[in-house]
C-alpha cells in the first residue's frame, strides 16, 4: 500500500511542472528512505506559490493526504502569531519593549495558576518578570523552561535574566498572550483569524478545532511508526495551536514575503537578527551556552524565527515538531524564495535537509543546530 501511495498523486495536485521533477523524484525517494507515510511540500517564489503538491497518506486506513487535508502547524504557529504581534505595533498597541507587566492591572503573579495561559502564581518572589517585554518573548530570551512541566517539579521559574540569551520557550509566547487577552481586551483568536486566515483566505486554517475539519484530517505517526490520532485542540495557544493546509500555509508563506499586512519597517524587524544564539543546538532549550568557536556563525534569533547566513545570503526559518509532526519554513531573503514542509510522520524530518537543498539549493541551514543532523 505505501508504495502504491507514493507513486500516485493525491487528489488536488495538478500536473507537475517539469522544473520540479528532480524536487519530486527527492520527495518519494525521502519517504521511501524513512518510512515516512504522509508529507506535503510547497515553494514560493518572490510572494507566489509555485508549486504545490501532497504525497502519501493522511491516516492509517490509506486515505490519501491532499492538499486540502488538515495538518498540525504545530510551533509554525509561533511564526504566525509573531506577524499578528507586528501588526500591533504597527498600530501601536504594542511596544516591543516596553514591559509586558505594565499592560496588566495587577501583578502578573496576583493572576495565579492558570490553565489557560501558565503558572503567573509561581512567580512570586522572584520579580524579574517586571523585565520581560515582547520582544524578549519573541526571541525565547524570557528565561523560562520551553513549558513548566517539563521543569522537575512542574513549577514556572527562570533559568538566566530576561534578554540575556536564547532559551526556547513556549512559555514565554504564553505570557504575550496572556497581556494581549486580558491586559489589551483582544481575542487573540479573533485577531489571527481576522489579521491572518482570512486576509490570505486561509479557509481550512483555525487556533482551535472546527467540526468541519473532521471530513479531511491528517492523524501522524509517530517515531517507531505507531499511529497517533490527531489532536482536537479547544483552547487557543499562540505556542502551537494551529491547524492548517499545505495549501493554506503557503498563501501565508507568500503573503508575508510580499510583506502583506505589516508595514516594510516591521518585516523586516522580524525576520532581523535580534540575539546572538549562544548554543550548540536548539534543545535541550536550558543547555550551558557552548564555547565561542562551538556556536554557529552568524546565528541569531529573529521575532520567532532564526535567522542564518549562507552561500546564497541571509536566510531565515522556523519549525514545528512534536510526537508525529515534522513541519519546516525556510526562506532566502535576497531572492525571497522559501520551501515550506508539513509532514504527518515524525520520521520525515531525518530527510528535511535533502528536500530543502532540493528545492532551494545550498542554503546554509544549522541543520545541526536545529535536529542535531548534518547538514548533508
Amino acid at each position: 500500500m505505501l508504495a502504491a501511495t507514493l507513486l500516485v498523486m493525491t487528489l488536488g495536485n495538478a500536473a507537475a511542472d517539469p522544473q520540479f521533477a528532480p524536487l519530486e523524484a527527492t520527495v518519494r525517494a525521502a519517504m521511501a528512505k524513512t518510512g515516512a507515510r504522509g508529507l506535503a511540500i510547497a515553494v514560493v517564489e518572490r510572494g507566489r506559490p509555485v508549486f504545490i503538491r501532497s504525497y502519501g497518506a493522511r491516516n492509517a486506513a490509506g486515505a490519501p493526504l491532499d492538499r486540502d487535508t488538515i495538518m498540525y502547524g504545530a510551533s509554525i504557529t509561533k511564526a504566525v502569531f509573531a506577524y499578528t504581534v507586528m501588526q500591533l505595533v504597527d498600530e501601536g498597541k504594542i511596544d516591543l519593549d516596553r514591559p509586558l507587566a505594565t499592560y496588566l492591572a495587577k501583578p502578573l503573579p496576583d493572576y495565579g495558576n492558570l490553565d489557560a495561559y501558565g503558572n503567573w502564581g509561581d512567580l512570586a518572589g522572584d520579580d524579574r518578570w517586571q523585565r520581560i517585554t515582547a520582544r524578549m518573548v519573541l526571541t525565547h530570551s524570557t528565561g523560562f523552561a520551553n513549558f513548566s512541566f517539563l521543569e522537575p517539579d512542574g513549577k514556572l521559574k527562570f533559568h538566566f535574566d530576561p534578554g540575556t540569551r536564547y532559551g526556547y520557550s513556549g512559555e514565554g509566547m504564553m505570557m504575550l498572550q496572556f497581556v494581549i487577552e486580558q491586559g489589551l481586551g483582544l481575542d487573540l483568536g479573533a485577531e489571527m483569524q481576522r489579521r491572518v486566515f482570512d486576509r490570505f483566505g486561509m479557509t481550512n486554517t483555525s487556533l482551535i478545532w472546527r467540526a468541519d475539519f473532521a471530513r479531511n484530517l491528517a492523524d501522524g505517526w509517530k517515531i517507531d511508526g505507531s499511529v497517533e490520532p490527531h489532536d482536537e485542540r479547544s483552547r487557543v495557544r499562540a505556542a502551537g495551536s494551529m491547524d492548517t493546509t499545505i495549501d493554506d500555509i503557503a498563501k501565508f508563506a507568500a503573503g508575508f514575503m510580499r510583506g502583506d499586512g505589516v508595514s516594510a519597517a516591521r518585516r523586516a524587524e522580524m525576520i532581523g537578527p535580534h540575539l546572538p544564539i549562544t548554543t550548540r543546538s536548539q534543545f535541550p532549550s536550558l543547555q550551558p551556552e557552548a564555547p565561542t568557536t562551538e556556536r554557529v556563525v552568524g546565528l541569531a534569533a529573529g521575532l520567532s524565527v532564526i535567522t542564518f547566513n549562507g552561500p546564497q545570503g541571509t536566510g531565515f526559518f522556523k519549525g514545528g515538531h512534536n510526537d508525529s509532526t515534522a513541519n519546516m519554513w525556510v526562506c532566502l531573503k535576497r531572492s525571497a524564495r522559501c520551501v515550506i514542509i508539513l509532514s504527518n510522520d515524525v520520521r520525515a524530518e531525518r530527510e528535511f535537509p535533502t528536500l530543502v537543498r532540493a528545492a532551494l539549493g545550498e542554503t546554509g541551514m544549522p541543520w545541526g543546530w536545529e535536529y542535531g543532523l548534518p547538514a548533508k
